[in-house]
Formats: structure tokens, sequence, C-alpha cells
């Protein structure tokens, strides 16, 4: 029964999750078993859930946490995707995982 209600809350937040819109969504592919997966990500939303709290709200910067508002001006996708997973300075290791972590290297790409 446990099991059952589990599944449920999680098919609900996956559910939930996946409604959100806008402009800023990226689309990342897998490869699973010779067939394709797509997924949709919504690269603001995951910063907003994961950095906002040490970058600020508009991700200017605070205190010891750098402006991310130009990223994209000082390093380059891969060296962001870097960042994230191997942290840096007062950042921690994999504070976003997986192809969250990959659309989110993307997005910041993007900000010059």
């Amino acid at each position: 029964m446990k099991l059952k209600l589990l599944a449920a809350i999680f098919g609900s937040v996956l559910m939930i999750a996946a409604c959100g819109g806008g402009d800023e969504e990226a689309t990342v592919t897998n490869k699973k078993n010779g067939g394709e997966v797509v997924e949709t990500q919504d690269a603001e939303k995951i910063v907003q859930g994961n950095c906002t709290s040490c970058h600020g709200g508009n991700l200017e910067g605070q205190g010891n946490f750098p402006n991310l508002t130009d990223v994209g001006s000082r390093l380059s996708q891969e060296e962001i995707l870097k960042v994230i997973q191997e942290g840096r300075g007062a950042m921690p290791a994999n504070i976003i995982e997986g192809a969250e972590a990959e659309v989110v290297a993307e997005w910041l790409s993007n900000k010059k």
C-alpha cells in the first residue's frame, strides 16, 4: 500500500513539474535501450530551486558567491558543467545532476 501511495505521489510530482511553460525550456535527448527518450526541462526553474539562495534571486551574486548574469562571457558551457559537477570554492559538487546539470549549463552559457 505504501509503495502504491509513493508511486502515485511521485507520478503526480512528475506531472506537475512537466506542466511548466515559458520559453526558457531546453530539450535533452537521452538514448535508452536503442530508443529515444526526450525530456523537456525548464532551466530557469532548476536554477531558481538550486542556485538563487547563494547567487541571489536575479543571479547577481552576493557575498562570496559570484554574479552569474554574465557567466557565459567568462566560461564555456563545458566549463560551467564542470563547475556544477565538481564544485568550486564554497559551491558543493553535484548540486544539480544529470540532464538537469546539462540543461542549466547550456542556459547559463547563454548569459553574456
